[in-house]
Formats: C-alpha cells, structure tokens, sequence
C-alpha cells in the first residue's frame, strides 16, 4: 500500500513538474521570439529564413537554459533559470546586420559569447560599479528607445509602403493592446503571466478574420529540421561590431545579475562570486552557440522569476521538463513559421506595452536612488539624455570613423559607457557603495 502511494505520488509530482515546465515556456514564448522576429522583419528574411530562425532560436534556448540549470564545475548557476534572446540586442544587431552584413552579426555575437565566458570571474567581483542608478538608468533607455520600433510595426512596419498606417493596421494593433490591457488588469495568476502571449494570439486571429494573415509559411515550411551551423550566413568579424556586441553583452550580464539575486531571495540561497562567474560563463557559452547556429545573443530571463513566485515551486525539476518542451518545439520549423505569420501590427501593439513596461521597470529602480546627491542626478541625467538624443538624430555622428560610430549611435552602449564611466569618475562614489 505504501509503495502505490508512493508511485502515485511520484506520478503527481512529474505530472505538476510537466505543467509548470509548460507554464515556464509559455511565460517566455513571447519574448523570446521577439528578438528574432523583430531582426529578421528589419533585414528583410525570407518566409524559409524566418522559420528556421525561430525553430533555431527556440532550440538553442533550450540548450542554453540547460547549461545554467545543470551547474558543473565551472559553469550554471544551477537555480530555476530560462534564458531567452536578449532585447537590447535588438537595435545593435539590426544597425549591424544593415551596415556590415548579417554574417558581421554572427561574428560578433560570437566574438561577445567569449568575452563574457572570460570575464565571467572578473564580473563577479565588480557589482560596486553597477549601482541602482547606472542599472536603472540603463533598463529605461532600453525600454523605452525601443518604443519607436513599436510604433513603427504598429503602423505595419515598412514605412514607404502606401498601407503604412492605415485604419487596418491600426485598429489590429489597437485590438492588440486593449487584449493585452483586458487579461493584464482582470486575469490572474498563470493567465495574466502570459498576457502577452495572449495579445499576439488573438489580435492574430483578429487580424486574420480581416484577411491580413497567411497561412502559405506553415504549409511551405518543413516538419523536421536540425539547427545547422551557419545555415543563414557564415560568421564574418570587424572590429566596431565586435566591440559594439561586446559593451552590449555587459548590459545583459548586469540585467541577470538581478536575476539571479531575485531567485536567490526566493530560493533561500546565499551567493558566492563563483556562483555568479559560473552563471555568467554559461551564458558565454549559449551566447557563442547561438553565433554558430545563426541565432541572437541570450539573458537570463527575468519573467520567469514571476513564475516560480507565483508557483511557490522552487526546485530545478520543472525547467528540465521546460527544456525538453524547447527542444521539440525548436526541431520544428513549422511549429516556428507559425509565429512568422503574426502580422507587424499585432507585434507593434504587443511591443509597445512590453518595451514601455520594461522602461518603468528602469524608472522602478531609479526610485531607490537618492536624487538629492548631485552625482546620481549627473549619471541619470546624462547617461538617459544622450541614449535619446542618439536615438532621435544619429546622423550627429556621420563625419566619424565607420568604426566609432557603429558603436557611439546605439543607445544601449552609450548609456552604458557614460552611466558606468560617470559612476567611477564623480566623487562620492567611495563613500556610497561603502
């Protein structure tokens, strides 16, 4: 009797193990085909390239979220992690890709994976330089330099065409985001966790009763398909994009560095320098795996902490079965051409929500910063100012060096030099972190 019990009990905790692996898929779907979606539209992939792009993506997030969650002797930070593509690759990737050519994005992604497997040790022990009002300040210019893309795939995203803004468009993006405001504020629990995912859903299905979905890349699309190395472009490296990927990768090292303390505060561990460098090392990894196979560059995703929050599940059981529900979806390219029918308005209107949240997010920790200290007021001030003004008027910069300036006109690698080189540079600083 007592060995049914305990083989029924086995067979619920999988059973529960499953679901939550399940629920840990869904909360990141949406922002981990963003990226890939988003890059792909600017560069003008076709329906072939897209499919793979998302089934490789959706592969190689599996393979890295298992680096993290398996920790070894020297990589994984062995705590309930996803990882996903990383946003503020976006805009750097897509200035790339359109300059040097997409095998350039490659190289570099490459190029930055090892840089963070090498620095991975030195990073741990340098949190004092990356106070709430540098990583705060740098959250918001991510969020909200990303708004324009937003309303530029609201509009229908190519802005000479003659439909460009028109009622269609915008009324499929308006649908998009009253769904996601409508299950946001009355939705609860799971169901609010994936709102988003929700939105893109419906506001597709609105947009196709409208007749502006094609199903034509699913049924082009093929059933089964391993991730190939370079099988969108073969890596080519220069110098401004490597560095540019580089400055980038700093900024997502920071973003899970929060990560991990939030999980950490949940799970009851205690930190140690070599859990924080093993995590780091393992993105390193993921993030040169995702140049080899062609896809973006990855983060420790932040969504999921709500998920083990509101499941109170704290043990690594469930991303394993989220791992193995990645792995099959991305051996799927027609699985990943569904998502390449999502018209560009429906992703406009889910854009601008997300990137407008992540932006308060950043205005969120600003709110611990003392303002009254001039030098914090300096670091926001500046460091935020100029990420929008390159944002708005980049062609400052045109009479410079090619190599300078692919790497000044990002708003991400700007704020992130003056927000961390004003920390160091202004006085009090000493005093503060002590």
């Amino acid at each position: 009797m007592e060995s049914n019990t305990r083989t029924s009990t086995g067979r619920f905790n999988k059973l529960r193990n499953l679901i939550l692996g399940l629920q840990h898929v869904l909360a990141m779907y949406s922002g981990g085909i963003l990226v890939p979606l988003l890059i792909g539209a600017a560069l003008h992939f076709n329906a072939q390239q897209m499919a793979y792009l998302i089934s490789a993506d959706i592969f190689m997030t599996a393979i890295g979220t298992l680096f993290q969650v398996k920790g070894t002797r020297y990589t994984g930070i062995a705590m309930p992690v996803v990882i996903g593509s990383a946003v503020q690759t976006v805009s750097p990737l897509i200035n790339i890709g359109s300059t040097l050519g997409i095998g350039a994005m490659y190289g570099a992604t490459i190029a930055a994976g090892i840089f963070v497997f090498l620095i991975g040790g030195l990073f741990s022990r340098l949190r004092q330089f990356f106070p709430p009002v540098v990583t705060g300040s740098l959250i918001t210019v991510i969020g909200f330099t990303l708004i324009p893309v937003g309303f530029q795939n609201w509009g229908g995203g190519d802005t000479a065409a003659k439909s460009f803004g028109s009622l269609t468009n915008l009324s499929i993006g308006l649908v998009t985001i009253l769904i996601i405001l409508l299950f946001t504020i009355f939705a609860k629990g799971f169901i609010k966790s994936i709102a988003i995912l929700l939105g893109i859903i419906l506001g597709t299905v609105f947009a196709g009763l409208l007749g502006e979905v094609s199903l034509q890349p699913v049924a082009e699309a093929s059933w089964f398909h391993m991730p190939t190395p370079f099988f969108l472009a073969t890596p080519t490296f220069h110098w401004s994009a490597m560095i540019t990927m580089m400055i980038v990768a700093l900024t997502s090292m920071m973003e899970s560095t929060g990560v991990y303390f939030a999980l950490a505060g949940l799970t009851g561990r205690k930190l140690t320098n070599e859990d924080m460098a093993k995590g780091y090392r393992a993105e390193g990894l993921a993030v040169i795996l995702s140049g080899l196979f062609n896809t973006f560059p990855y983060s420790t995703f932040s969504q999921n902490v709500g998920v083990v929050r509101l499941s109170g599940v704290k043990t690594r059981q469930p991303i394993y079965y989220a791992v193995l529900i990645l792995l099959l979806i991305g051996l799927l390219p027609k699985f990943g051409a569904l998502a390449t029918i999502i018209p560009s308005s429906v992703l406009g209107g889910a854009m601008i929500i997300l990137f407008g949240t992540i932006g308060v997010q950043g205005i969120t920790i600003l709110k611990q910063v003392d303002f009254n200290a001039e030098r914090n007021l300096m670091i926001a001030g500046i460091s935020i100012g100029a990420a929008i003004g390159v944002t708005v008027y980049p062609q400052i910069f045109q009479h410079l060096p090619e190599l300078v300036k692919l790497v000044i006109e990002n708003s991400v690698v700007i704020t992130s030099v003056l927000a961390v080189l004003l920390n160091i540079l202004l006085p009090g600083r000493e005093k503060e972190v002590n």
